[in-house]
């Protein structure tokens, strides 16, 4: 409880791990809220889970409480998965996929990610658990970073395509994206491209300083 109290005046680091994919993760009390960040930005809760909240509020809770499959890919600390079962009150099915093991394990302890119901983690590459997923699903949630670059598959037509396949009609893909250069601003301008009118797609800049979210509803 000291720590807590005392993190409201500065952060208190209570664990570091190094690991292979994102150098070294720290689990830190901030503000009074256990946070997970890696060398350079925050992986689960603090901003991040505020800026997945905003997205999942522009799709809306009540419709979301009526899908029944929710696929994230990058999980890290859970956060967006507490929001949805805490906040959102949703009790359909979550697949999550992280390819860190030590960010799941972080999750577990620290977070209690182990602790809900009807979620299941695939440690693994995202990108391999879309090209061989045999589900569709109603909900989306792309927020994959390594530190605070994004792979580029995430935009290239393959991937793209594929994540539609996988999306039932009137579901909605969650993209988090992270906008540092003028270039990753063109980036996600051409992003937008890859749609057809089958899609409708909104971009919600400057969420969080650094941070533009895209929400894609499927409409046939």
């Amino acid at each position: 409880m000291f720590r807590r109290i005392l993190s409201y005046f500065i952060p208190i680091n209570i664990y570091n791990k190094r690991s292979a994919y994102s150098k070294n993760l720290e689990v830190t009390w901030n503000n009074g809220q256990l946070v997970l960040d890696s060398a350079n930005t925050n992986y689960s809760y603090g901003s991040l889970q505020r800026i997945l909240r905003k997205g999942l509020h522009y799709i809306g809770f009540e419709r979301i409480r009526g899908f029944k499959e929710i696929l994230i890919l990058g999980v890290a600390g859970g956060s967006v998965i507490k929001t949805l079962k805490d906040e959102i009150k949703y009790c359909g099915h979550i697949t999550g996929v992280e390819i860190d093991p030590v960010a799941v394990e972080i999750a577990n302890t620290y977070f209690g990610l182990k602790d809900y119901n009807d979620v299941e983690i695939v440690i693994g590459d995202a990108f391999e658990y879309v090209l061989r997923t045999k589900k569709r699903y109603d909900l989306i949630i792309i927020d994959i970073f390594r530190d605070t670059a994004m792979p580029n598959f995430l935009f290239e037509d393959f991937f793209i395509n594929r994540i539609n396949f996988l999306l039932n009609v009137n579901g909605f893909i969650l993209f988090n994206t992270m906008t540092l250069t003028k270039k990753d601003k063109q980036r996600n301008l051409d992003y937008r491209t890859h749609f057809s009118n089958d899609y409708s797609v909104r971009m919600y800049p400057k969420v969080e300083d650094h941070n533009e979210l895209f929400t894609i509803k499927k409409l046939r």
